[in-house]
């Protein structure tokens, strides 16, 4: 069957500037593959940093928080301290997963009148308002706290020296840069930070921020306890209070992250884990229950009739998106029912593989980031996602600080009756979601694909490309991706249309012909497809793959 896919994809072979001797011709280079660790992040210098610290003993957990905090640094158009984490730990010792979910909430004094009494229908989408509390420094805490070996401290060593020395910027890094200061150039202390000579850094410029240097030395030594009570929670707070946001100094302190289980559903053989609700990590197990009754490998890759279906898939689980994901502390998500095997073969009936839907209605009765994963020589594997969402975030910027605010509350309903609504001290809907896979009980992949919408839908991609399309671990990611647009979403927005459909270049125009008669919308956009990394473990010996989409880097020893 993999011969029968590598002679169709030669069909299209002439969009594709290379040759390679062996694999599918849309591969950019081979996995890497190594025996004692693992790591594959968006970017070279958060991968060497991770291999740095499984050298020097650590092990996988100590190595993404390293990571973690370089990738804070070298690439904040998507992801900071001003941001959200969420993880999935493999642990060795316990031959079991954990789940965090460390994304923060509302201000406790902050609602839907409130909002509207500072003259907004809709929470914008820059300023103060959408501050939520920043969550990743309080995860980074506490994986450290369950899993960690080197001490905390020892963690931010490189991210410190290249704050305080400086580091080459990379070109789509670069690129997302001056993107950005178009719309944050004018807010207090952007320009300072990002545009010290008066524009962003250019592709290969040395870029410092010893402001931020100065953060991660108090985060460091005090266990990020500085974060949310010492001088950097003070400097939060005065200016979100200034520009509009009641977040107070006890919102901050009294954060903690939630352990919590994974859940999980079998395609094929395999359990694909995801964390239940406020993420959106659900969508991806009901497209794969719904595609699971069909013989996606029969039709092909390259098909529209695969296409289309993925599609339709797609839209059904985002209604339930829609309707029902949100806070599970404020509102009863019924998560075990929406990922049941029953339940999709429900859904599935309402599939048309004649025609394109124009909308469905969700079932029952009652939104740039980073993606890493690092894995070590004892066993031990991590898929951790981490956002301030809209790139950059929400443009406020601490004085004094080096990072910018996330702008996560932009994610809640306006609805007061909708299960995601704005409510103090509740979490908004989120969209970044970490991945793993198991196979009879033992760790198998870790893996996370960046970028809004885009995540559960590449999340089941990159499983549809590995099982049913027998692609390895780097070619399952250079494929090219399906994007539906569109959908019905948890702030409010119903799909009357269908929403429109993006593909990459890998896809033909006999297939995008064929699409256009089925009734979908087709537009051509050129990024959004996400931002993939991943590590497999097969016999004692780990495979890693990094999105060429990126600059990111796979690297193993």
């Amino acid at each position: 069957m993999k011969k029968l896919i590598f002679i169709s994809l030669l069909l299209f072979n002439e969009l594709f500037a290379y040759d390679r001797i062996t694999g599918l011709p849309f591969a950019t280079r081979s996995e890497v593959i190594g025996q004692n660790g693992m790591a594959a992040t968006s970017h070279p210098l958060a991968t060497q940093t991770a291999i740095d610290v499984l050298k020097s003993g650590g092990n996988a957990i100590d190595a993404a928080i390293a990571a973690n905090a370089v990738l804070g640094l070298v690439e904040p158009t998507g992801c900071g301290i001003g941001g959200d984490l969420f993880a999935i730990v493999w642990d060795e010792k316990t031959n079991q997963l954990y789940g965090l979910n460390s994304s923060g909430p509302a201000s406790k004094k902050m609602s839907i009148d409130y909002v509207k009494q500072q003259g907004f229908e809709k929470i914008p989408a820059y300023g103060a308002l959408p501050v939520t509390v920043p969550g990743a420094v309080a995860g980074w805490s506490a994986l450290h706290d369950k899993f960690g070996k080197l001490p905390f401290e020892n963690l931010f060593n490189n991210a410190i020296d290249y704050a305080n020395n400086g580091f080459p910027v990379t070109e789509l890094i670069a690129y997302y840069l001056e993107r950005s200061s178009s719309v944050f150039k004018d807010y207090k202390n952007f320009s300072s930070v990002w545009m010290t000579s008066g524009t962003t850094p250019k592709k290969g410029e040395i870029f410092k921020n010893p402001l931020l240097a100065k953060t991660y030395q108090a985060i460091a030594k005090t266990n990020g306890q500085s974060f949310y009570e010492g001088s950097t929670a003070a400097e939060i707070i005065k200016i979100l209070n200034e520009n509009g946001n009641p977040m107070s100094l006890s919102d901050l302190r009294n954060f903690s992250p939630e352990w919590v289980e994974p859940v999980s559903t079998n395609y094929r053989g395999y359990d694909v884990w995801e964390l239940p609700p406020n993420g959106q990590g659900i969508a991806a197990l009901q497209i794969l229950n719904i595609l699971e009754n069909y013989d996606i490998r029969k039709m092909g890759f390259d098909s529209a009739e695969y296409v289309h279906l993925f599609v339709e898939a797609k839209k059904l689980a985002f209604e339930d998106r829609a309707k029902y994901y949100a806070d599970s502390n404020f509102s009863s998500i019924p998560t075990t029912k929406l990922i049941s095997k029953e339940y999709a073969l429900e859904r599935n009936k309402l599939i048309n593989m004649n025609n394109a839907a124009k909308r469905f209605d969700a079932g029952l009765e009652d939104g740039d980031t980073i993606y890493l994963t690092v894995a070590d020589k004892y066993g031990n594997m991590v898929s951790l996602i981490q956002s301030n969402y809209r790139g950059m975030g929400s443009g406020v910027v601490p004085d004094n600080s080096g990072f910018m605010l996330q702008d996560r509350g932009e994610m809640f309903s306006m609805d007061p009756n909708h299960k995601n609504s704005l409510i103090g001290g509740k979490r908004p809907f989120h969209t970044i979601i970490p991945a793993f896979i198991t196979k009879d009980n033992e760790p198998y992949i870790s893996f996370g694909l960046m970028g809004g919408a885009m995540q559960p839908q590449g999340h089941a991609q990159i499983v549809i490309n590995l099982i049913d399309f027998d692609m390895n671990l780097q070619e399952a990611g250079d494929a090219p991706r399906i994007r539906h647009m569109g959908s019905s979403e948890p702030t409010g927005e119903v799909m009357e249309d269908g929403g429109y459909l993006t593909l990459e270049s890998g896809f033909s125009t006999d297939i995008r012909n064929q699409l256009t008669k089925l009734g979908h919308v087709l537009k051509d956009e050129k990024g959004g497809y996400g931002g993939y990394q991943a590590i497999m473990l097969i016999d004692d010996v780990y495979y890693g793959a990094s999105e060429s989409r990126k600059d990111g880097q796979a690297s193993g020893y």
